[in-house]
């Protein structure tokens, strides 16, 4: 009878549709636990697809490539290493499941198909794939694993199966995206896992972007009496290998190496950086472009990007126009010089004083108003799409989350760009972001430590210039009182009556409630962002345009 075990967690960074790269990074982390002499070696869920492949997952021809690939690592284990724990999609009988396989002595020893499949958030599973029987153990090596597909652990009909059916250890494949509450969530659903089968647990996530998505990773295992046996860093590839050995009946893995988890604020910094960092990279752009205004949300727009890429990637550009200050000038050349970004200045009023020629006659008789604002917005999205296209880099968008809500934000303007990392971003954190930013050196940072945002731009009043003496707050209200609005209509779904509770005027809520609800037609026409709070803008929250509810 076994006695001894060793299991490796491969924390590892796929790419959708990547077949054979993902393939190969399973390998080199089988490797790498073949050099430390494990027997088991771990990964994430449909980590051979990459995740989540939505639609993709769908067509023949790639679900043939992730068979090939299942097969070529199966067949590496015939070396007498490491067996492997994989998720990849699996064909039977005309139907498509999500599944872990079994790979053992160059073979594919037995699958495990998803029970539980998740129709919620970010989640559309139910669309592509079939939810399997009831799993019971997998036989491995004189032990018997209780292996469950992410979803699978987080209710516990999947744990009580294998619990009755004579389980030893739980093996949890995960491809659990990031929120910023998401870390503690998950913790909790473990333990209660462990605590109702007595059998101690390993847990495997992924780590990296995939559109708006990010993972985290924090992969960890919990022993039988619910302590915390080992924890795998957030944001970083990562494969360590956990000894166990057998007391009396049950499974007892030894203390290891647990890294401490990170704050809010690092974790959503650093969130940031990897969705950007891998939207960039994994779809072959050689950089960005950000419009830097001197203002606050391009200014940490453009730390996160120069820490995700590198300063030499990020190319900023000030388009001043009559009302820009001087004051933004000099912040805009201020954060440029700190974080060491190459800043060109296009000033946008010939094209300005164009438009006001060309429709001159049309708007005779009228006073000015928005529509000349969003001019000048416009030309500055022109601009930076112009630059794009000539030269190649992204253009990254620099809007927040409460400007998106309440519509804040100019269509075909400063809107444009094809990804934004403030996108789930509320103004407030922006603030709390910049300062924190300005405090510490994030890990695996390629940007400059030290101070990157100059203390004017966090200090003074935002303002989106497009008149004289602007400020954000002739339009909304401060955003400390805005944000909390929000987060009670958004993250909540809460009624006029309970946020009013929170110290709210009625009819600001109202009001708040109204604009949400009219530019939901913008939102869907932004570009993607990273995820970070519970109810994500896009793939998450899914309003329709022509609306007539009003609470």
């Amino acid at each position: 009878m076994t006695d001894h075990l060793k299991i490796a967690l491969a924390q590892l960074n796929p790419t959708v549709g990547a077949v054979e790269a993902n393939a190969d990074k399973v390998l080199a982390a089988r490797a790498r636990a073949a050099g430390e002499s494990a027997d088991l070696l771990v990964t994430s869920e449909l980590v051979i697809n990459g995740y989540p492949p939505d639609d993709l997952v769908l067509r023949p021809a790639f679900q043939e490539q992730v068979e090939a690939a299942v097969s070529r690592i199966a067949e590496a284990t015939g070396d007498g290493g490491p067996a492997v724990i994989l998720g990849a999609s699996y064909r039977d009988d005309g139907a498509l499941y999500n599944a872990a396989y079994l790979l053992d002595e160059g073979e594919i020893k037995h699958v495990r198909l998803k029970y539980d499949l998740p129709n919620y958030g970010v989640f559309d599973e139910k669309r592509v794939f079939s939810g399997g029987p009831l799993p019971g153990p997998v036989p491995f090596r004189d032990v018997r694993l209780g292996v469950m597909v992410c979803e699978d652990m987080w209710t516990g009909e999947v744990t009580e199966c294998h619990a009755e059916n004579g389980a030893e250890i739980l093996i949890v494949p995960n491809g659990s995206p990031f929120d910023a509450t998401k870390t503690d969530e998950r913790l909790a659903h473990a333990v209660a896992r462990v605590t109702e089968s007595g059998l101690p647990l390993v847990y495997v996530n992924q780590v990296g972007g995939q559109d708006e998505l990010v993972f985290d990773g924090a992969s960890f295992v919990l022993g039988a009496d619910r302590s915390l046996c080992a924890q795998l860093p957030s944001w970083e590839e990562a494969v360590v290998v956990t000894s166990w050995r057998r007391e009396g009946h049950g499974w007892l893995c030894e203390p290891g190496t647990v890294v401490a988890e990170a704050g809010r604020l690092e974790n959503i910094y650093r969130a940031m950086v990897t969705g950007l960092a891998d939207y960039v990279g994994k779809n072959g752009f050689p950089g960005v472009l950000i419009g830097l205004s001197g203002g606050i949300d391009s200014a940490l727009s453009a730390a996160v990007a120069a820490d995700a890429l590198g300063p030499d990637k990020v190319h900023c550009v000030m388009m001043p126009s009559q009302f820009t200050s001087q004051e933004s000038l000099d912040d805009a050349a201020g954060c440029a010089d700190m974080l060491g970004v190459r800043l060109d200045s296009v000033s946008i009023a010939p094209a300005v004083d164009a438009f006001d020629t060309m429709l001159k006659d049309l708007f005779a008789g009228t006073d000015p108003n928005e529509a000349e604002e969003n001019i000048q917005a416009r030309a500055r999205g022109v601009t930076l799409m112009a630059l794009s296209n000539k030269f190649g880099s992204m253009v990254l968008s620099t809007g927040n989350k409460s400007e998106m809500s309440v519509g804040y934000a100019t269509l075909y303007g400063d809107m444009c760009g094809g990804y934004s990392v403030l996108k789930d971003v509320y103004k407030t954190a922006v603030y709390e972001l910049s300062a924190w930013r300005n405090q510490h050196m994030p890990t695996g940072a390629l940007g400059p430590a030290g101070r990157v945002i100059p203390e004017n731009i966090i200090t003074k009043a935002p303002t989106a210039e497009l008149k004289p003496d602007q400020t954000d707050q002739d339009s909304l209200p401060p955003y400390d009182v805005l944000d909390d609005i929000l987060t009670g209509l958004i993250e909540g779904e809460e009624t006029f009556e309970q946020v009013q509770a929170r110290g709210h005027d009625r009819a600001l809520v109202k009001r708040i409630w109204n604009m949400l609800l009219r530019a939901e037609y913008k939102r869907r026409q932004a570009p993607p962002g990273v995820k970070i709070t519970t109810r994500a803008f896009g793939r998450e929250r899914r309003y329709p345009i022509t609306n007539r509810f009003r609470s």
